[in-house]
């Protein structure tokens, strides 16, 4: 897939800030909140009902774009979503799905 024309205009946030919410993210994984979330098998973006062990852990606004893992941020979602998905921001995701769905898609 080409780059998306917004891949071009943010700056990442800086590897500490990146380190620090990844270490987060792992113990937000272990939690009984996370294992609820897990459980009831649903994809955030697309609604697809998925095993819970083919789930990942989506940040809603990425960590390298300044997310934080935190249970406000974080939603389970299947990995062609999350895959798709990258870095964008909600609203991106949003205008990158309407494209897929004009006649002649992206």
């Amino acid at each position: 897939m080409p780059p998306e024309p917004y891949d071009q205009y943010f700056e990442a946030a800086d590897a500490d800030h990146v380190k620090r919410e990844k270490a987060k993210a792992r113990e937000l994984r272990l939690s009984a909140w996370w294992k609820n979330q897990l459980g009831r098998g649903q994809c955030h973006y697309c609604g697809q009902r998925v095993q819970p062990q083919a789930l990942t852990m989506e940040h809603i606004v990425p960590v390298v774009r300044g997310g934080r893992s935190t249970k406000g941020n974080v939603v389970t979602c299947c990995k062609a979503c999350n895959s798709q998905k990258k870095y964008l921001l909600p609203v991106e995701w949003a205008e990158y799905m309407e494209r897929l769905r004009r006649p002649g898609g992206a």
